[in-house]
């Protein structure tokens, strides 16, 4: 399921985000626009989406894949600003404008099940894990969004796809990643 930007109307505020670039843990834009700003992040899947290099950033688009990525909650009193900082971040200027790096849509994501390392009861609420230095979502229906949170259940998320002209490019002569991974480190090419 894919809904374009409302403009913040009703019933799309205060969505979690899916991220799956350099806004990932470990990323060079996590500390900076993150930091302080969530109150929760989880591992999550973008399903029907490709994952294309950049320069420097990947590119998700529509297609037969997954991508994979983290859920995030923005934290309480924080979320309008968090939004401005990340359509900044990606050059998302509103929905449709020629200018766009990306486009903002509302999508479903997926929580895959936890491994033994993080067990979860079912009806777990989607909030912060007290167990370590970064803070994770357990499942539950997420916040404003009203989806089911299970593991495995769609979950309605912001997601910043690759902008129609990007993803022409991409489609003709883009490079895949392999498995919808980003990782930094990695040789031209995927390799």
């Amino acid at each position: 399921m894919t809904t374009s930007d409302p403009g913040g109307g009703p019933g799309a505020a205060e969505l979690p985000f899916f991220v799956y670039g350099t806004l990932l843990p470990g990323e060079p834009n996590h500390d900076l626009f993150l930091r302080g700003r969530t109150a929760g992040e989880r591992p999550a899947v973008l399903p029907r989406a490709l994952l294309y290099e950049g320069p420097g950033y990947p590119y998700a688009i529509e297609g037969h894949g997954r991508v994979h990525g983290m859920l995030l909650v923005a934290a309480p009193g924080v979320y309008g600003e968090l939004l401005g900082l990340l359509d900044h971040l990606e050059e998302y200027l509103g929905p449709g404008h020629p200018r766009n790096l990306y486009e903002r849509v509302v999508r479903e994501v997926e929580l895959p099940a936890r491994g033994a390392a993080e067990p979860a009861e079912p009806g777990e609420p989607l909030a912060p894990r007290e167990s370590g230095p970064g803070e994770h979502l357990a499942p539950r229906e997420a916040g404003e969004s009203g989806a089911a949170g299970q593991p495995g259940a769609p979950v309605r998320a912001w997601v910043y796809l690759a902008a129609t002209a990007v993803t022409r490019s991409l489609r003709t002569g883009g490079v895949l990643i392999p498995e919808g991974r980003w990782t930094t480190g990695r040789a031209p090419g995927g390799s």
